[in-house]
């Protein structure tokens, strides 16, 4: 079973020409970016709450602050009188944020310096997003079709492109900046798992994995430094690894650890090396805030329907069905459809157990990987005796969410 997990994901993370389906990709991509920039074009003064404008402006200010030298973002050292936030329990350093965060959001204002009452300054602090959420749905489609075939890929990518939550939280419509955990996620997830392949070659270990290794370190960065808590997902891969790589569990050890060690160093530059500072701010952090008895409220249950069906509506029937195919069906229970479906379970878990938090990464997180995992059983069932009636099923469902979120669209344009 390990060997034929192996054998399924082996190539992910190789070259390819470029060809059809890659262009078919990039279109649906360019569509993408237009949706995002259509909702950046429609924001204007008021349209959100004055809190949230609040919340975007400090994150904003004290990322220049940082920039400027004038201190370390999320910490003490960067908080005024004027612009600091009403700190959670008394607790002057960011909990769940690193400085990371703030840097990402204020560099192209840094570097272009523009004020805050030119409308260049929208365009400037949403770009960095829409830039991650493309390259989300560029890594999501590369992955899917790798696993699953072309189908596999376009189903993925189609759900993805035509996601209300997604291209929100890209635009920053009314949302945190959550995308850029959620690529450093998965990003670090399907690498974990591309690394354990090249462990059964016939070399060294270590030196042979360096760039996956520092690729593997990147996403961590990412991952975490957008959100402390992400760091959920570290168990997880060593779990992977070891399952896709049982005989090299020393390999395994060393990757990690140094996949780990880059990530910490590349935190600590985020905090631009103030050691007292970055362990501090380790310590403070807030790794997960969950509460058990949540599982006894129908409302957290309610709450997690309502953001997964924002995610786009017929995740409401095609979720539920992937995954009674998955139960009931053996041939569709293999690494590449349960390595996806046991993120987006553990991402969709962690949101139920934390219910009182306004807007939450780990759906977003988990979505993502829904896509992948129903994209993997679609393509499986396309290989069936019924795959025409499953072909007008998957299509005309994937079309309709498309002409559902686009009509949204409009409907915010008049």
């Amino acid at each position: 079973m390990v060997k034929q997990s192996v054998l399924s994901m082996r190539g992910i993370f190789s070259s390819q020409r470029f060809g059809r389906p890659q262009l078919l990709a990039g279109v649906l991509l360019l569509v993408f970016i237009g949706e995002c920039a259509w909702l950046v074009a429609h924001e204007y003064p008021g349209t959100f709450s004055t809190s949230t404008s609040e919340v975007e402006f400090v994150r904003i200010s004290e990322g220049l602050a940082q920039w400027h030298g004038q201190g370390i973002a999320g910490t003490p050292s960067a908080r005024t009188a004027s612009l600091e936030p009403p700190p959670a329990a008394g607790d002057s350093y960011d909990p769940h944020h690193s400085p990371l965060w703030y840097l990402i959001a204020s560099a192209p204002v840094y570097v272009f310096h523009v004020s805050p009452d030119s409308r260049l300054w929208i365009w400037l602090t949403r770009a960095p997003y829409i830039l991650f959420g493309t390259l989300l749905g560029a890594s999501l489609w590369y992955v899917s079709r790798r696993l699953y075939g072309n189908p596999g890929g376009y189903i993925a990518l189609g759900l993805y492109c035509f996601s209300p939550a997604v291209i929100r939280s890209s635009a920053l419509w009314a949302a945190p900046p959550d995308v850029a955990g959620a690529w450093g996620t998965f990003g670090a997830v399907f690498t974990a798992i591309a690394v354990s392949h090249t462990l059964y070659a016939p070399r060294e270990v270590v030196l042979w994995n360096w760039r996956r290794i520092v690729l593997l370190g990147v996403s961590l960065t990412l991952a975490m430094g957008s959100q402390f808590g992400l760091a959920v997902i570290l168990p997880v891969l060593l779990a992977f690894m070891l399952y896709l790589a049982p005989d090299r569990k020393a390999a395994v050890a060393i990757i990690l650890t140094a996949a780990c060690v880059i990530a910490l160093l590349l935190l600590l530059s985020s905090y631009f090396f103030h050691l007292g500072l970055f362990f501090r701010g380790l310590r403070h952090a807030r790794l997960l805030d969950a509460s058990w008895r949540s599982l006894k409220m129908p409302g957290a249950y309610l709450l997690l329907l309502k953001e997964v069906a924002e995610s786009g509506p017929v995740l409401l029937l095609l979720a539920p069905a992937a995954l009674a195919a998955y139960v009931g069906w053996r041939r569709a229970r293999y690494f590449g459809n349960t390595a996806p479906w046991i993120m987006a379970g553990l991402f969709l878990l962690l949101r139920l157990l934390s219910p009182h938090a306004s807007g939450s990464i780990f759906v977003l997180t988990a979505v993502v990987f829904l896509f992948v995992f129903i994209a993997g059983i679609a393509a499986d069932l396309l290989e069936t005796k019924a795959s025409e009636i499953v072909t007008a099923i998957v299509v005309g469902l994937v079309c309709a969410n498309a002409f559902w979120d686009l009509a949204a669209l409009a409907r915010i344009g008049r």
